[in-house]
């Protein structure tokens, strides 16, 4: 008998001992929600900045500064986009508000990896690496369609590299 108290002694302290941190990482959390910072966040908010202070950097004429700024958001906005998709998975069917609030981040942060991806291939076409504008403009018009502004662009710009011959017109009207 004397084991099986010493177990339980040991179990209830460690149980105890336990229970108290998920209390202080909540309210830590609550109070200090870091990842949701405009800037340096984790979030659609802290991809814009990047995409921003790329803009800057290539403004400036520092093309190496504004390459690691969009290399920075493109895979920021990844994550992001599959860190939404995890989760709005995990609770479909359990709390419809969740999936929502998820696809809406992930349709904000498919947004910004398309905007990342075309101001990339744009320092590349500057730099005179249309070879490497390429795979980047590709992706936009896959991952947007032709039908967004975004897609239609990122075609234009194949277009114009030469790599594609025809021109996209839209699409065309029901019936025809």
């Amino acid at each position: 008998m004397g084991c099986r108290s010493l177990l339980s002694a040991m179990a209830l302290v460690a149980s105890l001992g336990l229970a108290g941190l998920p209390v202080v990482a909540q309210e830590t959390a609550s109070s200090d929600r870091v990842l949701a910072q405009k800037s340096d966040g984790f979030n659609p908010a802290a991809v814009q900045a990047m995409i921003n202070r790329g803009d800057a950097a290539a403004a400036a004429e520092d093309l190496t500064k504004a390459r690691q700024q969009y290399d920075n958001a493109r895979k920021a906005s990844k994550q992001l986009l599959a860190f939404y998709r995890d989760l709005s998975g995990a609770f479909r069917g359990l709390d419809a508000r969740i999936p929502r609030e998820m696809d809406t981040k992930g349709r904000e942060a498919l947004r910004l990896l398309a905007e990342a991806d075309l101001r990339l291939a744009a320092l590349f076409r500057r730099q005179n690496q249309p070879e490497i504008a390429v795979p980047v403009l590709v992706e936009v018009v896959k991952l947007m369609t032709p039908a967004q502004p975004q897609g239609r662009k990122a075609y234009q710009s194949l277009l114009e590299l030469g790599f594609v011959d025809t021109e996209f017109k839209g699409a065309a009207p029901a019936g025809s």
